[in-house]
């Protein structure tokens, strides 16, 4: 008999796997109850963002999935609390490594733009919002996005209205190995960014604002084809919210991050398959 072909939720489930195996150990600890692994709970947590669901519902679901139940060899589901506990254990560090490790499956060349979006957070009860002091209605996720596979290469939250100037200088640090040339439009117009691109051996290509003739003709000379492909970030922003959600579902604010950082990450498995 013919093996059936694998769906393409199976392969998400498996490169997911793969990832989790490379970046963590199997348990937290040797006093570990040792009844479900990091792995399976990882796998578990991309796949609740990747169906834009909740807890309840995904293992409602799974239920149903005997081989994606099989390929992370989980013989018993857990309860949704089991997985809200380990949303709450796994640290930001191991996600932002899992980010990092699914770059690298991906075909990058270096030509990185950098932009920002709004994540909405305003599913929130006006009771609640008002309680929590959350003043804020959006999330500001700022991303360096590669041109060519548009693999998430990083990410940074804020819930301020913090300018996209301040916000470049630390993922230019932390990305520099991964970006050639850095794309960005007017919000990114800082010579100390240009300045801290160059010593990093990256070429700046970023939009001057036009406050002079001598602006509007520096933007003139810009490569229009190479400032052109900026436009993928746009595409990456508008594909993670239309596919992972254009709110985020948690209520405090660390969690709201780390539910971002995951989309990303689901984001890049996405893309390999």
């Amino acid at each position: 008999m013919q093996a059936l072909p694998k769906s393409q939720l199976l392969r998400f489930v498996e490169q997911a796997y793969h990832l989790a195996r490379r970046a963590v150990a199997r348990y937290s600890s040797k006093f570990s109850k040792q009844r479900y692994t990091l792995h399976q709970h990882i796998v578990l947590l991309c796949l609740k963002v990747r169906k834009n669901t909740t807890y309840r519902m995904l293992l409602d679901e799974l239920i149903e999935m005997p081989r994606i139940r099989s390929a992370i060899d989980l013989e018993e589901l857990p309860s949704p609390s089991t997985l809200c506990k380990a949303f709450n254990r796994l640290d930001m560090a191991v996600w932002r490594v899992l980010l990092n490790l699914s770059v690298a499956l991906l075909p990058t060349n270096g030509v990185v733009g950098i932009d920002a979006s709004g994540f909405d957070r305003s599913h929130a009860s006006k009771h609640y919002t008002k309680r929590a002091k959350l003043t804020i209605q959006q999330l500001k996720v700022t991303l360096p996005v590669d041109t060519r596979s548009n693999a998430i290469l990083d990410v940074h939250v804020t819930t301020t209205r913090k300018h996209d100037s301040k916000i470049a200088p630390s993922l230019i640090k932390r990305n520099t190995d991964e970006v050639a040339i850095l794309l960005g439009d007017k919000g990114y117009d800082d010579q100390k960014i240009r300045a801290l691109a160059r010593e990093d051996d990256i070429r700046p290509v970023i939009k001057h604002r036009e406050f002079s003739p001598l602006h509007k003709a520096w933007n003139s000379r810009l490569d229009a084809d190479l400032y052109g492909q900026r436009s993928q970030n746009e595409t990456v922003n508008s594909r993670l919210k239309r596919k992972y959600g254009a709110f985020v579902r948690l209520r405090r604010w660390w969690k709201q991050f780390r539910e971002l950082v995951i989309g990303c990450l689901t984001h890049n498995i996405d893309k390999t398959l």
